[in-house]
């Protein structure tokens, strides 16, 4: 009895309990090891089914989701995961990278959305809030000319509701130049 009660309180107590939902095994046990070092206590799960369960049993108060898992789409999860816990910082992982997914993502509550293979530094950084990356010295980096570029062109399309040719007129862009652009992952800051 003792023990039961001294494991919920202990439970209740620990602020950075993480639900990692990952179904490649491999990148399940590394990304799991690599959060557990950064401090998290990891709860690790391969399906959707097995996440919601451990969610119900402890609500986290942090989560890393993959997108595209076996038995389902991982943004169901996004949204039981706010209705157990208000303010759950969650990031979405996904192989299949697209702007309509990530601002789905984003609106529905997630903090971050990295595209595979995200390092466990990037994922930690997101999912602490971690908004600008700091120097040796401890001053800000700003972000690079490539990366404010690459941004700027990601909300004009947007704007254009992701029509091409309207966002290359906007952007007095070549149509092609355009799509290659929209083809790439963003710069790095």
């Amino acid at each position: 009895m003792m023990s039961d009660t001294s494991e919920r309180l202990r439970s209740e107590t620990d602020l950075k309990r993480l639900l990692l939902v990952e179904d490649d095994a491999p990148l399940r046990r590394n990304l799991s090891r690599s959060l557990e070092k950064a401090g998290f206590t990891v709860a690790a799960a391969a399906t959707l089914k097995e996440a919601h369960e451990q969610a119900a049993d402890s609500p986290p108060d942090y989560a890393v989701l993959d997108l595209n898992l076996g038995d389902g789409h991982g943004m169901e999860l996004v949204y039981t995961l706010q209705e157990l816990r208000t303010g759950t910082r969650i990031v979405i992982l996904t192989g299949y990278d697209s702007i309509a997914s990530s601002l789905v993502a984003l609106k529905a509550g997630a903090v971050d959305y990295l595209a595979k293979p995200a390092s466990a530094d990037q994922i930690v950084s997101a999912l602490l809030g971690s908004e600008h990356v700091k120097s040796s010295d401890g001053s800000e980096i700003p972000m690079s000319a490539d990366r404010i570029r690459w941004e700027h062109i990601q909300r004009v399309f947007e704007q254009c509701n992701r029509n091409v040719s309207e966002t290359a007129r906007r952007l007095e862009m070549h149509r092609r130049t355009l799509q290659r652009i929209l083809s790439k992952r963003a710069p790095k800051n």
